[in-house]
């Protein structure tokens, strides 16, 4: 006949139920502070996402309006205006990085309050296994039989063994539980790691557009300094900023005829190899390469050659990629020589397969003379220096065998230029490389 010992019979049974009573109470208030905190969070994330909508929606709205002006600006009203929208679009765009920068510190402390939860859980989950482990696998005083001899009848004992089989599966549970939420904390802290660099990048991003935002704001105030709000004024201008770049460019070719370099064609990707990647997000192509229709009509081109790159029409400030892993062998601006008559601030990148490539027009530039840029790299951004009379990006590509940035004094401008030339079967059509 059993005996039962009620200082023995529940002794495991009840160790077992007040570690698993304290354990999920504990759980219970961490899991609920947390959902709290990050609802209040992730509520001010949407609300930035929200605004984020509307402004690209607005800015949208200016880049729609830059479209239909065209890249030309025919006429001093139209290129008020373009520098407006200009304006507006640089402004707008400022704000949604803001925007951005918000959002992601948002996220950032999001991640970072998950990741003190998960610790504390995951430190109080570590205290309780191992408690019940220890417990667990003590010894108690009696033998198994004298343990057997305490209950009343068998079906106690049975009772007793499916009551810590069930405390044991709990416990199995927990510890898969505390193997997930590790799992969890090391997601967020690569989560939180990449935030952290993507602020790093939208901050320097903020800094790149502001100071565009200013070249916009000073090429308005020079452009009606300049004419003083007359449009006479202004096609005086554009005459003059014509003549001088006619000048410059025959100034050039006759330098360019007597350059002797030996060019191999075995030495570099043959025509429709497709090689580079697009050096804007979006493509718009407003002058292709060589003898075109507008190639013939003026003298602004080598007669031979025609246009020496494509021209690609985007808006003041927009992001210029490289086109392929390169080395920046020089950059430049013709302006500081003769404003308004070349290729304005440009970036000359040579490439390992025996190609290199010019980026003209630049309102920033992001490089420097001897970095190594990866292909996607933004090099500079768009604007409206040297010869243009709307904002876009000259992209040209050459054989590096044939080409070399040089210094050379022209007559022109009456002073010495430094910028890449390269004899006629140097210049390839870009068309001809990217995809």
């Amino acid at each position: 006949m059993f005996y039962k010992n009620e200082n023995s019979i529940h002794k495991t049974f009840i160790k077992y139920f007040t570690l698993f009573f304290v354990f999920f109470a504990f759980h219970s208030y961490v899991y609920a502070d947390t959902t709290t905190s990050t609802a209040d969070l992730q509520s001010k994330i949407d609300a930035t996402t929200a605004q984020k909508a509307e402004l690209e929606k607005e800015i949208e709205g200016y880049e729609s309006q830059l479209k239909d002006i065209g890249v030309q600006a025919t006429s001093l009203a139209s290129a008020v205006k373009q520098l407006d929208a200009t304006i507006n679009k640089n402004g707008l765009q400022i704000q949604l990085t803001q925007n951005e920068i918000k959002t992601t510190n948002l996220q950032i402390q999001s991640l970072s309050l998950q990741i003190g939860k998960n610790t504390d859980a995951i430190n109080q989950d570590s205290v309780a296994i191992a408690n019940l482990i220890v417990q667990t696998n003590q010894t108690d005083d009696s033998t198994v039989i004298e343990n057997l001899l305490a209950y009343n009848n068998i079906s106690e004992v049975w009772n007793e063994i499916e009551n810590i089989s069930e405390l044991q599966n709990q416990l199995s549970e927990k510890v898969n539980e505390t193997k997930d939420a590790k799992t969890t904390l090391e997601n967020n802290k690569a989560a939180t790691e990449q935030k952290k660099k993507d602020l790093t990048t939208l901050a320097a991003s903020l800094l790149d557009q502001k100071k565009v935002l200013q070249v916009s704001e000073a090429a308005k105030t020079t452009l009606l300094a300049q004419t003083k709000d007359k449009e006479s004024n202004y096609e005086a201008i554009l005459a003059q900023k014509k003549a001088e770049s006619l000048s410059l460019d025959q100034e050039l070719a006759n330098f360019e005829s007597n350059l002797k370099f030996k060019i191999n064609p075995t030495q570099y990707p043959a025509a429709g190899s497709a090689v580079l990647h697009w050096p804007l997000d979006v493509i718009r192509i407003t002058q292709p390469f060589g003898i075109t229709a507008f190639s013939q009509t003026t003298t602004a081109y080598n007669a031979l050659l025609g246009h020496n790159g494509v021209d690609f029409g985007a808006p003041i400030g927009t992001p210029i990629h490289a086109a392929l892993d390169g080395i920046v062998a020089g950059t430049g601006n013709t302006d500081t020589v003769c404003p308004g008559a070349s290729f304005g601030q440009w970036v000359f990148i040579q490439h390992a397969n025996g190609l290199s490539t010019m980026y003209a027009h630049l309102s920033l530039i992001k490089v420097i003379k001897g970095q190594s840029v990866s292909t996607g790299d933004i090099i500079g951004y768009t604007g409206l220096t040297g010869y243009t009379t709307g904002p876009h990006l000259h992209f040209g590509v050459y054989v590096t065998a044939g080409s070399e940035i040089t210094s050379y004094k022209s007559k022109v401008c009456a002073g010495t230029y430094t910028m890449p030339v390269a004899e006629l079967q140097a210049y390839l059509d870009p068309m001809q490389y990217l995809p």
